[in-house]
Formats: C-alpha cells, structure tokens, sequence
C-alpha cells in the first residue's frame, strides 16, 4: 500500500511558476507509475502528466506539453510537477496518484493523494 501526500499549491499569476511535490510512504515506490491529474470545481478530474517506474519514460496532456514537467526521486520516494508559463485554466486541485504502470487512464491508479489547490490569477 501507498500512501500520498502532495504540497507546493498556492496561488500565482499567470505566466508565473509553481513546484509540486508528492511524497509517498512505503518502500515499493519505484515499483510504481505515477501521475498527477488536476480537478477544477464541477469538471471531472482530467489526466495531466505520468512517469514510469524508474523515470525514463514521460507522457503529457497536450494542454500542459511544454509548459510543465514531471519527474521522480525514487531515493526519496517523491515525484515532483514542475509548472511553468501557468495559465487561468490551470486552476484546479492537483492530485498525485499511483498505478501498477505508467498510464493516463484514471481508473488504473489506485492510490490517491488528498490534492493541493493551485490558484492563477489573470
């Protein structure tokens, strides 16, 4: 089992940057893929960035290609969600997430964090 516990959220301007970092519990965190998705108020929690178990492999939604980056330190169990260039749409809650494998399909991760709030102000 693993636990998530994601920090970093806050309120920017746009075209400003922010970090996130997810820290994990457990000593099988690089035995998962990981991914961040973001939830704005009455949306469905759409699918932003994964990154596979040792790191080597990314994937991007096509709204965040460019402007943010994912990656891990499986030393200290923690990915982490650059985000540069952020827009008014990025607003949302921001959700790290674990699955057996890299993949952008919600329903495969089984393991949540409880969400860090980002706020960009026009």
């Amino acid at each position: 089992q693993v636990q998530l516990v994601e920090s970093g959220g806050g309120l920017v301007q746009a075209g400003g940057s922010l970090r996130l970092s997810c820290a994990a519990s457990g000593r099988t965190f690089s035995t998962y893929g990981l991914g961040w998705f973001r939830q704005a108020p009455g949306k469905e929690r759409d699918f932003v960035t994964a990154i596979s178990r040792s790191g080597g492999r990314t994937y991007y939604a096509d709204s965040v290609k460019g402007r943010f980056t994912i990656s891990r330190d499986n030393a200290k169990n923690t990915v982490y969600l650059q985000m540069n260039s952020l827009r008014p749409e990025d607003t949302a809650v921001y959700y790290c997430a674990a699955a057996l494998q890299m993949t952008y399909n919600t329903r495969d991760y089984a393991y949540w964090g409880q969400g860090t709030q980002v706020t960009v102000s026009s």
